[in-house]
């Protein structure tokens, strides 16, 4: 386990919200924050309008695949930030857990994409301002 802070995403087919929220966080954090995204249900491959709107922002995410999500994430996250898997996700003491409402991206073009991934990137940077002001994540 490692020292980092660590953060796991989790919406229903990991496939959009928190795949693009994962990448913002790599991006942004650098490698000062451990990225965990898992789904409650994963799809086949990740939303074809979020790789693409997430290129426009110059982040390729067109490697990524749609991940199970375990009790063994959780576990070894500090915070967990769901997007719309309700009680899906397990709960353990000690964790911080947000839930974003964001729209569900899937089914829709990259025009309805865009303004989903700039509001994540909001999000997440209010995280690592709030990560980076101390050990209580």
């Amino acid at each position: 386990m490692s020292d980092k802070p660590s953060v796991l995403f989790v919406c229903v087919h990991n496939a959009g919200r928190s795949q693009m929220a994962a990448a913002w966080l790599r991006h942004l954090a650098g490698d000062r924050i451990e990225v965990r995204s898992a789904g409650s249900a994963p799809g086949d491959a990740v939303n074809p309008a979020a790789v693409e709107a997430m290129a426009e922002v110059g982040i390729d995410i067109s490697g990524q695949a749609p991940k199970i999500l375990t009790v063994d994430a959780v576990r070894v996250s500090d915070v967990c930030i769901t997007m719309g898997c309700g009680d899906t996700c397990p709960v353990f003491p000690g964790k911080r857990y947000l839930d974003w409402k964001l729209e569900d991206p899937a089914g829709q073009g990259v025009a309805a994409v865009r303004p989903i991934r700039d509001k994540i990137r909001i999000l997440v940077e209010a995280l690592i301002e709030e990560i980076d002001q101390g050990p209580d994540v």
